[in-house]
């Protein structure tokens, strides 16, 4: 696990994330900036209004590259003059729904956004470690009730989930064709779901919850009873930079990895809505209200043996406290706006309680 004796490493290390406006990038460009690395973002416009990244004000404390991944061209200068060392390629379209609507945007952003980046780290020998973040739902899943390993077949059902089975063979093609005997190490990580605060997406869970809660309204839930393995946002960063730090120490770790939480932490939704309603209080309810939406796994978890196995990863907040915290977040968020705070003090606040939401995590990871 990571330790914050560990983060040193990352200082003044020249570090690119595709996707950094989004939830996961925003929060991993918080940790990398507070790190004291020298972070470059490549992505589009923040995808929701409001994001994280513009309340936060991130575009002011790294170098923020406005641009689409599917523009090779744009990749290649940047790298140019950059010159990255650690390369963090998140960058997607990350909705089953918007996967249906638009399918062809969702491959070109997810396979050719996946090629234009690992084609990039080919060309400039700068990068010494690549992680490309996929998702559990690379799988071709079978309803099964045990968690699927790296070795299972790869084959998602939707144009989402399987224009991310095809950035994993993409992946993989370019390391036995070129970077089997280089100098870059390379590897995949597939991560279940996240929540956290600061998610403002649609269809999603935790940002519905949220918005349910300040209306004062009750959550509508469309599917109860689909189960998926949930963690907070910080697990699985603080596990890409582990793969990315012991990659570029040891090559010969590179490789496939799941990244989920335990058993125990894979609940269905209906449970997790419950558990937010709990912790926001005020009396918060939810509604069952399925609506024949499009195809869905309705089960679907992962077998994390080999990332424990490889890196001595544990779990480090349980389902309970990942709610909670991302509940103490929005509750504060909200506090804010409602008050009307004027925007640098609405970035000063929720900067602080981001450093110390990670501050608490990496303490209560190493106290395990």
């Amino acid at each position: 696990m990571m330790q914050k004796t560990e983060m040193s490493f990352f200082r003044d290390k020249r570090i690119l994330i595709t996707g950094h406006t989004g939830f996961k990038g925003s929060w991993l460009s918080r940790i990398l900036i507070d790190a004291g690395a020298k972070v470059t973002g490549v992505s589009l416009e923040p995808p929701t209004s409001p994001s994280i990244f513009s309340i936060c004000r991130l575009e002011n404390q790294m170098d923020s590259v406005i641009g689409d991944v599917r523009d090779f061209e744009l990749l290649k200068e940047v790298f140019e003059r950059v010159q990255p060392q650690i390369v963090i390629h998140l960058a997607a379209q990350p909705i089953v729904r918007e996967s249906y609507k638009n399918p062809r945007e969702t491959y070109e952003t997810n396979v050719m956004g996946t090629v234009n980046i690992l084609e990039c780290a080919r060309q400039f020998s700068c990068v010494r470690s690549f992680l490309n973040v996929t998702t559990d739902k690379v799988y071709e899943n079978k309803e099964w009730e045990w968690g699927y390993r790296e070795e299972d077949v790869l084959d998602g059902f939707d144009p989402y989930s399987n224009s991310k089975s095809c950035s994993e063979l993409v992946t993989h093609s370019y390391i036995r064709s070129f970077f089997a005997d280089s100098d870059t190490a390379v590897s995949t990580a597939r991560a279940g779901n996240v929540i956290g605060g600061g998610d403002f997406a649609s269809d999603r869970i935790i940002p519905d919850c949220y918005r349910s809660a300040v209306i004062k309204q009750p959550v509508t839930v469309r599917n109860p009873y689909s189960i998926r393995p949930y963690q907070h946002v910080l697990e699985p960063l603080f596990l890409y930079l582990t793969i990315v730090k012991k990659q570029w120490e040891d090559p010969s770790i590179r490789g496939y990895y799941n990244v989920g939480p335990d058993d125990c932490d894979c609940v269905d939704t209906g449970t997790l809505t419950t558990l937010f309603c709990k912790s926001w209080g005020r009396g918060m309810q939810w509604e069952n209200k399925s609506d024949g939406g499009p195809h869905e796994a309705g089960f679907l978890k992962l077998d994390c043996s080999r990332v424990k196995r490889v890196f001595g990863w544990k779990p480090t907040w349980h389902i309970e406290k990942a709610v909670a915290k991302s509940v103490e977040w929005y509750q504060l968020y909200n506090m804010l706006i409602t008050h009307m705070a004027e925007p640098k003090e609405l970035a000063d606040k929720m900067n602080a309680c981001m450093r110390e939401q990670i501050r608490s995590f990496l303490t209560d990871g190493e106290e395990q």
